[in-house]
């Protein structure tokens, strides 16, 4: 059973994040933006709310709460109204540390985790995007093959978030007719780290490039150990957590967008008054109401442990293509304004373009 309403729980973390996103998120992002660059003090501050803590097991420090893709789709929307890069930046260790507690080995889980329970901020990351035109997810031109005793990691990846900082790289690449994910020291040999990268949107973000020319891991240290990992899983939840960001991005421009047609008079009237742009900031509403829905049940088959491939496609589909349209339709229905950095609505177009391509080639 798929419900809208929320559990007194998943209210209570909904206000605590949206709180925390007017506060201590929209005020410095376009700061953020400018400088391509975060400031320490937001990583402690977004640290000590525990966003990866939360949903970890006692057994390695975390608070022993139920992983619930719900949940984390209902913060991450929350996050990114108040800023897309500041959000992935204070989720950059959950994305590692979630894949790990779902399916590592006991002994990655007692490796890795406990790390990313402390006190003090610390982040590993995912690698899984690629600088090819062609890039398809569930088709990485990265590749492991067996090499004495362990496997030999060779290619690229791309828009790695934090790699300036990372301990750890959770990297997906292809064994032969297969998917597999490995995990990857930054010191590893053969291992170069270019960093930063120069994006479109989410500049404030610190992305780089990792290269791989023979990199050794162990067997070990491929995820789950003998047994491997499900990528397609994997990947599920990181479609669920784009369209959440995505949902969030065009919320925000939506709520940025209404006040200012209110209010900005146009021969003689408010601009909201007139039919074209009534109309546009309705299907606006709509189409957030749409994308939501939509990562909620993708999120919900998640949960309940259903084979949710579908509906983490089409969500995250649906959501890219229509956070652009509602980010460029707020740029029209501010006018002149809409390009000038005055206003956030050129920033938040700009990063509903950069998130709608993450993921490559529209694979199934």
């Amino acid at each position: 059973m798929i419900s809208f309403s929320l559990t007194d729980e998943q209210e209570s973390a909904r206000q605590a994040l949206r709180t925390f996103a007017s506060q201590a998120m929209r005020p410095q992002a376009r700061a953020c933006d400018e400088a391509a660059a975060i400031p320490d003090a937001f990583f402690s501050a977004a640290w000590d709310l525990g966003l990866t803590a939360t949903q970890l097991p006692e057994a390695v420090g975390g608070y022993g709460e139920a992983r619930s893709p719900v949940t984390n789709a209902i913060v991450l929307e929350e996050l990114a109204y108040g800023d897309a890069a500041l959000a992935l930046a204070a989720v950059a260790p959950s994305l590692f540390a979630y894949a790990v507690a779902d399916q590592g080995s006991d002994a990655q889980r007692a490796a890795y985790l406990p790390a990313l329970c402390g006190t003090r901020f610390q982040t590993a990351s995912l690698a899984v995007a690629e600088p090819s035109p062609a890039f398809n997810a569930l088709a990485p031109r990265t590749t492991a093959a067996r090499q004495n005793g362990g496997y030999g990691l060779d290619g690229a990846k791309c828009f790695v978030p934090l790699a300036d900082r990372a301990s750890h790289f959770l990297v997906v690449a292809r064994q032969g007719e297969t998917l597999d994910a490995f995990i990857v020291a930054r010191e590893a040999p053969g291992l170069t780290i270019s960093a930063p990268e120069k994006n479109l949107g989410l500049k404030a973000l610190p992305t780089g490039s990792l290269r791989f020319d023979g990199v050794h891991v162990r067997d070990e240290d491929r995820l789950g150990g003998a047994a491997g990992c499900d990528v397609l899983r994997l990947l599920n939840h990181s479609r669920v957590a784009l369209a959440a960001v995505l949902t969030g991005v065009s919320r925000a421009a939506l709520d940025y967008c209404v006040p200012y047609a209110k209010e900005r008079v146009a021969f003689g009237e408010a601009i909201a008054r007139k039919q074209s742009i009534a109309f546009r900031l309705a299907e606006m509403q709509m189409e957030v109401e749409c994308m939501r829905w939509m990562t909620w049940k993708a999120a919900t088959q998640l949960e309940q442990g259903i084979d949710a491939t579908r509906s983490t496609h089409l969500a995250r589909g649906y959501a890219a293509e229509k956070a652009m349209w509602i980010t460029d339709n707020g740029v029209q229905v501010l006018g002149g304004h809409g390009f000038i950095r005055e206003h956030p609505v050129e920033m938040w177009y700009r990063n509903a373009r950069t998130l709608g391509v993450l993921e490559g080639l529209a694979a199934v």
